[in-house]
């Protein structure tokens, strides 16, 4: 009995093994800067990126990124938008792709209304990888999104190659049930102080 157990937990344990697990991160220093910004959700000067000291990520900060309806929002403050493309400098030998991303930001949506979180990113030529998150009033407080790729699903930029990484997303709010001649509701992704970002998180690969 214990000899035809301990066979199904092999056989269970060899099922679900984990893929190939990624490498440890190169030990230079990588940065990532801005190649180009565009849309109503993140004006020139707007938007900025930081490599982690330990190379394992890199967030993004936006400090006017917010979508609005009702009192006060123009006509177009329900949506906005903003996409970076970004170069990311690293070692030769290595490779990289995105297992994790993490998006903030604070929503004030008032009972009926509703607001959306949408992003994806891709290297320039290669399929985009994201996903669309709704929340819905009432709610006034922090939100967080994530999308999580699994290891057999990363897509990582070829080796040799420098490609451009690109990164859209979109806040978008609607009034649904809500009155908004008398209410405001909105969804923001902007910072005063760095606490509000948006983290990417690296997975390593070293090339052949």
């Amino acid at each position: 009995m214990l000899t035809a157990m301990a066979a199904a937990v092999m056989a269970l344990s060899t099922v679900v093994a984990p893929a190939e697990a990624a490498d440890s991160p190169p030990d230079d220093r990588i940065t990532v800067t801005v190649v180009t910004v565009n849309g109503s959700g993140c004006p020139a000067g707007t938007a900025a990126v930081a490599a982690a000291a330990d190379n394992t990520a890199f967030t993004v900060t936006y400090s006017d990124f917010l979508a609005q309806i009702g009192v006060g929002a123009s006509p177009t403050d329900f949506r906005k938008n903003c996409q970076l493309s970004l170069r990311v400098n690293y070692p030769q030998g290595f490779t990289y792709g995105i297992a994790q991303a993490d998006y903030r930001g604070f929503a004030h949506l008032v009972a009926g209304a509703k607001g959306t979180e949408k992003a994806n990113y891709y290297f320039s030529g290669s399929p985009s990888t994201g996903a669309t998150h709704p929340f819905s009033g009432p709610l006034s407080d922090y939100w967080q999104a994530t999308d999580k790729t699994e290891v057999a699903q990363i897509v990582y930029a070829p080796c040799g190659e420098q490609r451009i990484f690109n990164v859209n997303t979109e806040l978008r709010v609607s009034a649904g049930t809500s009155d908004i001649s008398k209410t405001t509701s909105f969804m923001a992704m902007d910072s005063t102080d760095g606490s509000v970002k948006t983290t990417f998180h690296f997975s390593w690969k070293r090339c052949p």
